[in-house]
């Protein structure tokens, strides 16, 4: 707390927003002036973890956490502090860990997760190195559910109405956001990398650069917001919905991801001869091995599952290769320290803690039982058979069916998912679509 009271002083901070990820890895939290959070604890109840994305509670909460509704203990963690430079007076923004009321770290907080999975990693002597890549859409606004999703109006007055893949001047449409955006990044601290134009109509993404997996989750959680903030401020909507628009190519979140030796600080990936080690190989095994029994990680929501489709940019199954962005595992060209796998598996829509756990969490399986990999796929897969999960409920059953999620994640997590993931299946699937009434109505 010294740290913080310091930094709290030299910026004037009048306010201080207490966050904390939810299971969609949204913000939730508490506004609170300065004097106040620093001579009281911070607290929320429980029960916001087993809440859906439509706000409601599942029917097993009681039996996941406290029937009372308890309140957890927050603790603030003095390496995310940073200034909220939209707010209209000098406010700070501090994610928190969740503790339970006797002092440990709460078994369904999102961010303890990934903590978990970087402790097993820590006793075998090995430090993950994570870099994320994010993809987001611009849109209009849009105030009707029931209307499909549009580019919005650039500096041009036109719309984008063809794919513009890293085109500089369809970036360039939209300018005045996307330096806003970088500024905002800039004041944040955020480790925002290169901007490039997507193949979708007013698609971008956005590269990190490479670092500790939880400071890279806690940037992208902060991004997320700071996008949807400056997209609002211009009048529009930034969205990460995996798949947005029927004809449009969905929104992924890649990782890259890396393993260093704690001690030397080598890249276990490859030998001191460049050459690429065992252990690279079992962690690409691993991850073709357990990506389908936590595939509801890197796709959360019941949209996710449209993003897996032939010929629109996304994996459709388990291959690796080099150099191939048709796989759902690539191998990147790189120099023998920077030898990574990057996982295409994840959409925007993901929590940044669940989905990097998850990634992590697979290669780490890989690399304990020495699961070896498929050989390296060669030209386009696109058209191989579409192996991955189409529905949220396939997914849903293949964790079931995986022990390893639990051994990883802990039991009662993957309970409380399942169960606010099952729920919001359920909820969608009482909805009759416009596809449903336009051909079906009448023809059968």
């Amino acid at each position: 707390m010294d740290k913080i009271t310091q930094w709290l002083a030299e910026h004037s901070i009048s306010e201080v927003e207490c966050l904390v990820p939810d299971m969609a890895g949204n913000a939730r939290g508490k506004f609170t002036p300065t004097s106040k959070f620093l001579t009281q604890d911070s607290r929320l109840p429980e029960s916001i973890l087993v809440q859906t994305v439509t706000g409601d509670y599942v029917d097993e909460h009681n039996e996941l956490v406290d029937p009372a509704d308890t309140d957890m203990l927050l603790e603030p963690d003095p390496g995310t502090i940073r200034l909220n430079p939209w707010a209209n007076e000098p406010t700070a923004q501090i994610i928190h860990d969740c503790y339970t009321r006797d002092g440990k770290l709460h078994p369904i907080a999102t961010r303890n997760i990934l903590r978990f999975v970087l402790d097993k990693y820590a006793e075998q002597g090995w430090q993950p190195v994570v870099a994320p890549e994010v993809e987001f859409y611009l849109v209009k606004r849009n105030l009707d559910p029931d209307e499909k999703l549009s580019a919005p109006v650039g500096r041009s007055g036109r719309t984008e109405k063809t794919r513009q893949s890293y085109s500089i001047d369809a970036a360039n449409e939209y300018e005045a956001i996307i330096e806003d955006m970088y500024d905002f990044c800039e004041a944040q601290g955020l480790d925002v990398d290169t901007l490039i134009h997507e193949s979708g109509t007013a698609q971008m993404e956005i590269n990190f650069l490479h670092g500790d997996p939880l400071n890279l989750a806690d940037q992208v959680f902060t991004f997320k917001r700071t996008v949807r903030e400056t997209a609002l401020r211009h009048g529009i909507y930034a969205t990460f919905m995996a798949k947005p628009m029927e004809d449009e190519p969905g929104s992924a979140l890649h990782l890259h991801q890396s393993v260093l030796d704690i001690k030397t600080g080598k890249n276990i990936f490859v030998d001191d001869d460049g050459n690429e080690t065992e252990l690279f190989k079992h962690f690409i095994g691993g991850t073709q091995e357990f990506t389908p029994g936590f595939i509801t990680f890197f796709a959360p929501n019941v949209n996710s599952y449209r993003r897996f489709t032939p010929e629109m940019a996304a994996p459709t199954s388990l291959h690796w290769g080099y150099e191939n962005r048709t796989t759902g595992l690539r191998v990147p060209d790189s120099a023998p320290q920077a030898k990574r796998l990057e996982n295409r598996f994840p959409g925007a829509d993901c929590n940044p803690y669940l989905a990097i756990a998850a990634s992590l969490a697979c290669g780490f399986l890989g690399m304990m039982k020495k699961v070896k990999p498929s050989e390296p796929y060669q030209g386009s897969c696109a058209s191989e058979p579409i192996t991955l999960p189409r529905t949220q409920e396939h997914a849903l059953n293949l964790l079931a069916e995986c022990p390893e999620a639990a051994e990883m994640f802990g039991e009662k997590f993957v309970r409380a998912w399942a169960a606010i993931k099952r729920d919001e299946y359920e909820e969608f699937n009482r909805v009759i679509s416009s596809w449903e009434r336009e051909y079906l109505l009448l023809n059968v």
